[in-house]
């Protein structure tokens, strides 16, 4: 029997590949499917089943693709219904795979098809739990995200609660558990880094598995401080459910290469957004008029999911040199799959050949320092919620507009006033600004270094409230 974790750190996600005598599953897997493929080739061995946890909201998984490549079944549990042929298993019901067992244990809760695989190993011993987003690290599943469900939060939250009394906990201390994501993720509050344990630890360290908790402190703590659900999961959801296109043909069609003059009549043409993945500090120098930052060596995929509200946005793109493919790749792990090409040599092509560039302001912290104090300017923190309560900046001048909500937000902001704009380090505060300044708002300053730097200054900073207790 073999096991190997497939993790991918820009969605904090596991996909699994199981193989015992010759025979292979792949558990909720990536988009880009042929990976799965070669390691099945090299191994001499057939995929034969393709096991979905859930109908992912975070990203789109490549079941589809992978079952048409192969012609292995894809399963997913109890409830389940698709656009594409699928087996829906019975609770308990069990698949062979070479020696070993894998077995269904239907535990709605995170949506109401979700279900933990069970593998038994060639001696009938329970070996591990492939939880999904039922159970984290530290952590289990939000129950906020079922499509079309007339059931609450709060109803599928109690179904969580009877799913891991009546279903995960029973099983032995020492069954190892392989979750679906890790710390990064927003299907959870509080993930571990770590991501694979043992169930023994969880039922001593993780407060969803507190042994004398009842439903009703279960339900409170688990909605407590859940944050609303990023605008793509609904829609990535939808995806997995009712299928898409295949990705050879979206990574093709993303994959070309055009030169200045294609690249802006493709953006006039198409009314294409020009997506700019290259750094921060790159992109502050220089780039193309109307551009948005997102930056590849980020948390690129989710924040292209947060921020872009359209799935089928035709896209263009600017990126370092040779990262064409990572880049479409990556969009299309989120369901943007309207990538119509790239900008061939980067934004030196572009300014050889005499087109507009824009700038954004950045300064340092010290040169800030001595605006802040010696004329009231205003200054808008784009981090998230718990860091900004945690720590910020002090003064009736400094507005919290976090960069999550930014497009709804928007309208709260002057675009006539100059702001100083940071975030942690510099990664987000440009993509606010960029965001900014092509609906307008020509007057943004980023702050270089952001509030690690700010706190290193001798400006006033709000007394440190441990995050854990917000």
């Amino acid at each position: 029997m073999k096991i190997e974790q497939i993790y991918t750190g820009c969605l904090a996600q596991g996909a699994y590949y199981i193989e015992s005598n010759g025979e292979v599953a792949i558990i909720d897997p990536l988009r880009e499917t042929q990976q799965y493929v070669d390691k099945a080739n090299a191994e001499g061995a057939k995929i034969k089943y393709i096991f979905e946890t859930h109908f992912h909201a975070d990203f789109v998984s490549g079941h589809i693709d992978l079952a048409k490549k192969t012609g292995a079944t894809i399963v997913f549990g109890p409830g389940a219904e698709t656009s594409y042929d699928i087996h829906t298993a019975k609770d308990n019901e069990e698949f062979k795979l070479g020696d070993v067992i894998i077995k269904v244990l239907h535990t709605p809760g995170h949506t109401l098809e979700s279900s933990t695989f069970l593998l038994i190993d060639e001696k009938g011993k329970d070996h591990a739990i492939f939880s999904g987003d039922t159970l984290f690290l530290g952590d289990v599943g939000r129950p906020d995200l079922a499509i079309k469900s007339d059931l609450t939060k709060e109803d599928l939250a109690g179904m969580l609660f009877d799913s891991l009394r009546n279903k995960i906990m029973l099983l032995a201390d020492d069954v190892i558990v392989y979750p679906a994501h890790g710390a990064g993720s927003a299907c959870g509050k509080n993930l571990s880094k770590e991501t694979v344990g043992v169930l023994g630890d969880q039922k001593q360290t993780n407060y969803a598995l507190r042994a004398d908790m009842t439903k009703t402190e279960f339900v409170k703590e688990v909605l407590d401080g859940i944050a609303p659900p990023p605008q793509y999961f609904a829609k990535n959801a939808m995806m997995n459910k009712s299928g898409y296109d295949n990705f050879e043909t979206i990574l093709k069609k993303g994959d070309t290469p055009l030169n200045p003059e294609e690249f802006e009549a493709v953006a006039n043409n198409e009314d294409a957004l020009v997506l700019d993945v290259r750094n921060e500090q790159e992109f502050v120098k220089a780039h193309i008029p109307n551009s948005i930052f997102i930056g590849i060596h980020g948390g690129f995929a989710p924040w292209v999911g947060a921020l872009i509200t359209d799935l089928k946005q035709p896209i263009l793109l600017v990126t370092p040199e040779g990262k064409e493919q990572e880049t479409v790749t990556r969009l299309s792990r989120v369901g943007y799959d309207n990538t119509l090409g790239y900008l061939e040599g980067g934004i030196k092509a572009w300014q050889n050949a005499g087109k507009d560039i824009e700038t954004i302001e950045s300064v340092s912290v010290q040169e800030f320092a001595q605006d802040f104090k010696n004329n009231n300017v205003e200054v808008l923190d784009v981090r998230k919620d718990g860091e900004y309560k945690s720590e910020h900046l002090e003064g009736d001048n400094v507005k919290h507009f976090a960069l999550d909500y930014i497009n709804d937000n928007m309208n709260t902001i002057d675009q006539n006033q100059e702001y100083y704009v940071h975030c942690a380090g510099g990664y987000r505060s440009v993509i606010a600004a960029s965001i900014l300044k092509a609906r307008g708002f020509n007057k943004l300053i980023d702050i270089a270094g952001g509030f690690g730097a700010i706190k290193n200054s001798d400006l006033p900073i709000t007394a440190f409230v441990c995050p854990s207790t917000l």
